[in-house]
């Protein structure tokens, strides 16, 4: 009997895991809020955790996303999830990533590696911006 609760124990742990927190790898620079999101990242059901970020520049007010996955064929498969699920999704060539509207706010999604991040709030050429510096950070 208890080798059986240590076999399901083992067994249930990955889905009891909870994400790291990755706030390092995210600029502090106009940072007003981070925290680790447990599951269904921006309330997305094919979206693992991970960490959120909320920033505030003057008026503006923005996230920012990463969430750490077992390898990059899954960040692969999550980045055409993110297509899909973006109204007017298109493809930045240079980044490999989606930029579209979600309920009416701008999303850039990108991939680098087992790495799947964005930002909401910001037009193209502000998230293209961002994601760059965030890009850098992800290892």
């Amino acid at each position: 009997m208890l080798k059986l609760c240590f076999s399901l124990a083992f067994l249930l742990l990955p889905a009891l895991a909870q994400p790291v927190d990755e706030s390092r790898r995210l600029s502090m620079t106009n940072r007003t809020k981070a925290e680790v999101i447990p599951k269904a990242l921006l309330g997305k059901s094919f979206m693992p955790g991970g960490t959120l970020a909320t920033y505030k520049k003057g008026t503006k007010e923005y996230r920012v996303f990463v969430a750490k996955l077992k390898d990059p064929t899954t960040a692969a498969i999550l980045l055409l999830d993110w297509k899909k699920a973006l109204q007017g999704a298109k493809l930045v060539p240079s980044f490999g990533g989606y930029f579209g509207m979600d309920g009416g706010q701008p999303v850039f999604v990108f991939t680098k590696g087992q790495w799947m991040a964005g930002t909401v709030g910001l037009t193209e050429k502000e998230a293209d911006a961002e994601a760059r510096v965030l890009a850098t950070r992800l290892n």
